[in-house]
């Protein structure tokens, strides 16, 4: 059995996690990464994606992030999500939402570095979309 470590995933709603947890595995925005106790310090921001969660009860629970970021210390990690839900809970619709969104900031990009980014989020996106949602 791995050690455990406290975990917390919060959001500007609501505090979603805070408990003792052998691992979670991050969608950073270099890749995606497992936290584990004793772990390097590191603070990384977040991609849109699924965080999974394995507390030390043994439940697996699954949360989709859309950015934020990322505390991580040998002693625990705290993870400041700018939004956070859990996958069950999660609305096609606020995904589809979301796409569109993305979707209307690249046409309407005022400069190459500014469409290059909401390409990037739309990938995401849709990346998040096919990995949660599927057909």
């Amino acid at each position: 059995m791995a050690k455990a470590f406290k975990f917390e995933l919060v959001s500007p709603e609501r505090l979603l996690v805070s408990e003792d947890v052998e691992s979670v595995v991050i969608p950073g925005a270099e890749g995606e990464m497992t936290v584990m106790a004793e772990h390097a310090p590191v603070m990384t921001t977040i991609k849109p994606g699924v965080v999974t969660v394995k507390p030390a009860s043994g439940n697996v629970q699954r949360f989709v992030v859309f950015g934020g970021f990322a505390d991580i210390l040998p002693s625990g990690c705290t993870l400041l999500a700018e939004s956070a839900v859990a996958v069950g809970d999660i609305d096609r619709a606020d995904i589809a939402r979301r796409i569109q969104e993305a979707r209307e900031d690249i046409a309407d990009a005022k400069d190459d570095a500014s469409r290059t980014k909401a390409e990037q989020f739309l990938h995401q996106l849709t990346t998040l979309e096919g990995a949660i949602l599927p057909a």
